[in-house]
């Protein structure tokens, strides 16, 4: 007598309505992480480790505004090595700042002026940089700013002055949050500053 055949198995169950989401999803994250991963190591060269030029004699030290205050620290020193006769100061946070005093209203044995940018953002910057540098006749300026700011403010600068630009960066923070923060904002300002035409 031969055994029983064994009862077929029952066929897999067709792949659900949620099986597919789920699918959906995995690769959708798959794809944010590679290019979050993509922007990570496109932004290092720009925002982390941006190109600075080794100092020598300028005409001029151009501080652009902003806070922390250790930038303008940095353009005082610059200037009393004496790299330029002149330091001139982004009173981004307005001259009537009380800290701004210890760099436009103090004494020192170079020239110091400081402007408020209109408009108040890097390209009102890049304006009077313009204007002084036809004035004053620039044809070198060194240029401060912190670290993730270097290369926007170089492109930026470097569309109203036609003259050569070093550039310093002031350290700045480094921790995860402020260098995302600086990823988004550099970057969006990076995208305003490419739609707009000339200086």
């Amino acid at each position: 007598m031969t055994a029983p055949l064994p009862e077929p198995a029952d066929p897999a169950p067709p792949a659900g309505p949620r099986f597919a989401v789920l699918r959906r999803v995995a690769v959708g994250l798959a794809g944010l992480l590679l290019v979050l991963g993509v922007l990570t190591a496109a932004g290092l060269p720009v925002f982390v480790h941006p190109q600075v030029d080794p100092l020598r004699p300028a005409d001029a030290i151009v501080v652009l505004g902003g806070t922390p205050y250790e930038r303008f620290d940095l353009g005082l020193e610059l200037a009393e090595r004496g790299l330029a006769p002149e330091l001139v100061i982004s009173a981004s946070t307005g001259l009537n700042d009380p800290v701004m005093a210890k760099y436009c209203a103090g004494e020192h044995p170079f020239r110091v002026s400081c402007f408020e940018p209109e408009p108040w953002t890097t390209q009102g910057e890049a304006q009077e940089i313009r204007r002084r540098a036809a004035a004053e006749q620039w044809r070198h300026i060194i240029v401060v700013t912190f670290t993730p700011h270097v290369s926007r403010a170089r492109y930026i600068v470097g569309k109203c002055f036609g003259g050569e630009l070093t550039m310093v960066a002031s350290p700045s923070r480094t921790d995860l949050p402020f260098t995302a923060w600086m990823y988004i904002r550099q970057s969006a300002g990076y995208l305003k500053a490419f739609t707009e035409i000339g200086c």
